[in-house]
């Protein structure tokens, strides 16, 4: 049976848009077209539903009763739409494998582990999606994922602790001499600072305040907003840096860092393995998950 009755599907883009940025001006930079050409869809909407959804005021525009109603059912059935069709165009087969994480875990840690299954299961075809920001990640666009996570698994995603949190100081093997600090002596020192207070991660400030240090003391600071570029610099001998340990192991094992403390924190987060809630995995996703638990028992390096 013919489905209907059913509005074109580019005023039904315009008007998710508009409603989502308020403004059609907004809209318009987002879809690419002209402020009138998403006022005109909208119009053509509102023409097909024979109910007006926006007031327009001033050059304002907002939502009527109507158009909140509405507004809310079409959020819903487009983002369904989306993560389907994401679905479809990423998973053909059971020995298809997407695999999601930060920048930093896929530069430190997960991008040298894909090498080695890659390796041992060519069979397998691996993607690897790195996305900065797990809110940003549709549960459509992986079978696994790796995050840092201050709790636990988020609303729509079921997951367990790979490793718990565990932050030190570190360095390159001569820009200390070869000393290893207390945490107060660091404050002497440069060290390299993640922009945006690092996020949900620990940030330097937190560090010492864990360890009874007044981090107003900080003398001198780079701050970067790349967190591998950051490790790059701590490997030139340009300051310390904290590192998550297993994630930091690789250039600790090379003799690339060193310890610039003795101390560390933990126990306020871990790194998680993640999957869509209420998906069942595939046989790809299931295998992994099984070699990646014996990398992890043996320290993931």
């Amino acid at each position: 049976m013919r489905i209907e009755p059913l509005p074109p599907l580019q005023n039904l883009i315009a008007f998710e848009a508009a409603v989502r940025h308020g403004s059609f001006t907004r809209a318009a930079l987002e879809l690419h077209l002209t402020q009138s050409a998403i006022s005109r869809q909208v119009a053509q909407l509102e023409a097909f539903l024979g109910r007006t959804l926006f007031r327009r005021e001033h050059k304002r525009i907002h939502l009527t009763v109507a158009g909140q109603v509405y507004a809310e059912a079409v959020q819903r059935l487009l983002a369904d739409c989306a993560e389907v069709t994401a679905q479809v165009m990423t998973h053909t087969g059971e020995q298809e494998l997407t695999l999601a994480c930060s920048t930093g875990v896929a530069a430190l840690w997960l991008g040298p582990l894909i090498g080695r299954y890659a390796d041992e299961f060519p069979a397998v075809d691996v993607r690897l999606r790195v996305v900065d920001g797990l809110a940003s990640l549709a549960r459509a666009e992986f079978d696994l994922a790796v995050y840092f996570l201050r709790s636990g698994s988020p609303s729509g995603l079921d997951g367990r602790l790979l490793f718990a949190e565990s932050v030190g100081a570190y360095c390159a093997p001569g820009y200390l001499g070869g000393q290893v600090l207390a945490p107060a002596q660091l404050l002497e020192h440069r060290l390299l600072m993640l922009e945006d207070g690092q996020r949900q991660w620990l940030s330097w400030a937190d560090w010492f305040a864990r360890q009874g240090v007044d981090a107003s003391l900080i003398g001198q600071r780079l701050t970067v907003n790349h967190y591998p570029v950051m490790v790059d610099l701590a490997i030139a001998g340009r300051g310390i840096v904290l590192g998550w340990r297993p994630m930091i192991d690789g250039h600790l094992a090379s003799g690339a860092l060193v310890p610039a403390c003795a101390e560390y924190v933990g126990d306020q987060g871990g790194y998680y393995l993640l999957n869509p809630a209420g998906q069942f995995p595939s046989r790809a996703a299931r295998a992994f998950e099984r070699w990646l638990a014996t990398q992890v028992g043996e320290g993931g390096r």
